[in-house]
C-alpha cells in the first residue's frame, strides 16, 4: 500500500465525518492517536471534547440548543490499564466492558453494527493501542451496512504489530460528501506521522475543512514509561 500524505487524505473531501488516525510517532518513541468529528447540521456542530478522567467525551457547546443527544453525545476514548480505546460511538463503552470481561477486541464489536440513522446507517469505527513492556500493537475495526442495505452488517477489522516509526493508518466513516453519505470503503489508508504533538494536531485541524470541522483529539504515548501528552482543539470554544 502507498504511503500517502496524512494532510492531503485529510483535506482531499469536505466531509470524510468521523476520524481515527493511529500509529508511531516519528522518532519512533510513542504510540500517536488522533480522533476528529465533523458537522453539517445544527445540532452535530453544537458540540465540544473535554477531559474525562484519562479519556474524553462530548458535549454540547450550547445545551440550550441540543436537539437529539443520541449518537452525538458518547466518549470517544477510555483507557483501561495498557490499553486505549478510541471510537466514534458508544461502542468505546462496549469494548471497555469487553476487554474487562476478558473478551477479544473483535468479539467485543461482535455485539454491535452500524448506527441507525437511515438512511446513512454511518459505520462505526474503532481502534485499539496497546502497549505493553515496552511493545505497541494496534488495531482497526469498521462495522457498516451493505452499500447502505441495513439486513447486512458487514465487519472489518484490521491488526497492526510493530508499527513503523512515522507511519500509521487512518479510517473514517464517509467515503465523501453526498445524500446519503456513502460509508468508507477498503482498508485504513497508510499514512505519514510527523512532528511533535504539537504540529502533528495542526497539521490534522488544519487539513479539515473550514466550514464542517467541530473537534480534535491527539494523544501522544511513551511507548516505554505510558506517560502521554494530550491536545484537544474545538472549534465552538474560546
Amino acid at each position: 500500500m502507498i504511503l500517502r500524505q496524512l494532510s492531503e487524505e485529510l483535506s482531499s473531501s469536505t466531509y470524510p465525518g468521523r476520524g481515527i488516525v493511529v500509529g508511531r510517532s516519528e522518532d519512533g518513541q510513542s504510540a500517536v492517536t488522533a480522533y476528529f468529528i465533523m458537522g453539517r447540521s445544527a445540532n452535530s456542530r453544537n458540540r465540544i471534547f473535554v477531559q474525562d478522567g484519562e479519556g474524553i467525551r462530548t458535549q454540547a457547546f450550547d445545551p440550550s440548543k441540543m436537539e437529539d443527544p443520541s449518537l452525538i453525545i458518547y466518549a470517544p476514548v477510555r483507557v483501561l490499564g495498557t490499553s486505549t480505546i478510541v471510537t466514534n460511538g458508544d461502542q468505546t463503552d462496549t469494548i471497555y466492558q469487553g476487554l474487562q470481561d476478558a473478551q477479544t477486541f473483535e468479539e467485543a464489536l461482535r455485539t454491535r453494527e452500524f448506527e441507525p440513522d437511515a438512511p446513512n446507517y454511518t459505520p462505526r469505527i474503532s481502534a485499539l493501542l496497546d502497549i505493553s513492556q515496552g511493545q505497541y500493537e494496534y488495531k482497526m475495526s469498521i462495522l457498516k451496512s451493505a452499500d447502505g442495505d441495513p439486513s447486512c452488517c458487514e465487519r472489518f477489522s484490521f491488526s497492526y504489530d510493530h508499527p513503523k516509526a512515522g507511519e500509521g493508518h487512518f479510517i473514517h466513516t464517509y467515503q465523501s460528501d453526498g445524500n446519503p453519505l456513502p460509508s468508507f470503503e477498503g482498508e485504513p489508508t497508510r499514512v505519514d506521522i510527523t512532528g511533535d504533538i504539537d504540529s502533528f494536531t495542526q497539521k490534522v485541524w488544519n487539513s479539515l475543512d473550514e466550514d464542517n470541522k467541530v473537534s480534535a483529539f491527539v494523544r501522544f504515548i511513551n511507548i516505554s514509561t505510558g506517560a502521554y501528552e494530550t491536545r484537544i482543539v474545538n472549534k465552538y470554544q474560546a
